[in-house]
């Protein structure tokens, strides 16, 4: 129905051809002729006019009368007008036109690197009354979410080969052994290559869910909550690693206190978020050593700081840490269990709150992470207990 009625818009402002349909010409632009007025003894509803429908189409209707005469356009196929992408549309919008005035029908894809990065589906027509018609299509979307998809897929392969691959390994080499040390050692590590093969799925579809914009629930998220719910996350894999995570006293020259800084986001998000930069930093500390959780607040400014004094980050890798599946020491993030995929989600979810992620590091000395939020109003009455969750630590 709505190319319908665009075709018959377009062969209205293409053709003049009087009816309620008529168009005629105003200044330089073209537009759309008021309906006929209904006759008196007859009670017709109102309706919109043609030029009324044009105007709010989301589609871009580009419409040229017989040789080129009388162009009309949309808003939205203006809507990038006076830019340097639109100068480019407006190109592939005329080379279609003038094609469609002859009598052939043409389609291109026009991608515009940005930022940010549109993909825009041109596409013209002749018409029967001599003129033609280009519409513009805003596919940027759907290209975003292919992507995303292709993607997902091939990671998926990608990252699920080796551990599946394993387990096949392990479960052929089972069979048959009748020593019961082997069958344990043999199990544990079937065992260990199905938590990484589980590890690798959650992480994927996480951020494959932040990714194409899932339904989030924002809210005013207290700082102190969710610094001691990423710290409560790797409290095992702390103990078990002889480190010690603590979150350390906000420093917030404005003066509220720690436990009323809040955060407007969804709250399981930002957890899973702090909680990958502290499990990142407890993987990558030695045995005996410290994390530190520091919270700052500057001038409406959060900055979640994870500070760690381990194998750090070598100065070429850090560009690329935040991309997925990017491992800087691939033996020693097999080892340690690493999807590669953390970072990428810390960096998806600081985005879709209107923040960033930076790094500093030193190899060999350690790394810091620091989350930037924006924050809320402060709250005007603490909550009991906030102080003490805030500044515990695990060992």
């Amino acid at each position: 129905m709505t190319t319908l009625l665009v075709a018959a818009l377009c062969l209205a402002v293409a053709g003049g051809t009087g009816g309620w349909l008529g168009a005629r010409t105003v200044g330089s632009r073209q537009r759309l002729a008021e309906p006929r007025s209904a006759p008196a003894d007859v009670a017709a509803p109102s309706a919109p006019t043609a030029a009324e429908v044009l105007e709010e189409l989301r589609l871009g209707v580009a419409v040229t009368g017989r040789e080129g005469v009388g162009e009309f356009r949309n808003p939205a196929a203006r809507a990038m007008a006076g830019t340097h992408a639109g100068v480019l549309l407006d190109d592939a919008i005329r080379r279609h036109l003038a094609r469609a005035l002859i009598g052939l029908r043409s389609d291109e894809v026009v991608e515009l690197y940005g930022p940010p990065r549109s993909v825009f589906l041109v596409r013209s027509a002749p018409l029967p009354s001599g003129g033609a018609v280009a519409f513009v299509e805003d596919v940027s979307e759907g290209r975003r979410i292919d992507q995303v998809r292709t993607d997902f897929v091939a990671n998926v392969s990608h990252e699920l080969k080796t551990p599946v691959g394993a387990l096949s390994v392990l479960a052929e080499t089972l069979q048959g052994e009748t020593d019961l040390e082997t069958v344990q050692r043999l199990a544990g590590r079937m065992l260990a290559e199905a938590e990484r093969a589980a590890n690798t799925i959650d992480d994927l579809m996480e951020l494959s869910r932040i990714e194409l914009g899932g339904d989030r629930i924002v809210e005013q998220v207290l700082v102190s909550d969710v610094v001691a719910g990423a710290i409560d996350r790797v409290r095992e894999l702390a103990s078990r690693a002889d480190i010690t995570v603590t979150a350390l006293e906000p420093v917030d020259p404005s003066g509220p206190r720690s436990s009323l800084l809040t955060i407007e986001g969804d709250r399981r998000q930002l957890v899973s978020a702090l909680g990958n930069l502290v499990e990142n930093a407890v993987k990558y500390s030695d045995p005996g050593s410290s994390v530190q959780v520091r919270v700052r607040h500057v001038a409406g400014i959060i900055e979640i700081s994870v500070i760690d004094h381990g194998v750090g980050i070598p100065a070429n890798d850090l560009d690329r840490v935040f991309e997925r599946f990017y491992r800087v020491d691939q033996a020693r993030s097999r080892a340690t269990g690493g999807t590669g995929l953390g970072l990428s989600i810390v960096r998806h979810v600081a985005t879709h709150h209107g923040g960033s992620v930076r790094v500093s590091s030193i190899e060999g000395e350690g790394s810091t992470f620091t989350l930037t939020l924006p924050s809320c109003q402060d709250r005007s009455e603490p909550e009991q207990g906030r102080d003490d969750d805030l500044g515990a630590g695990i060992a």
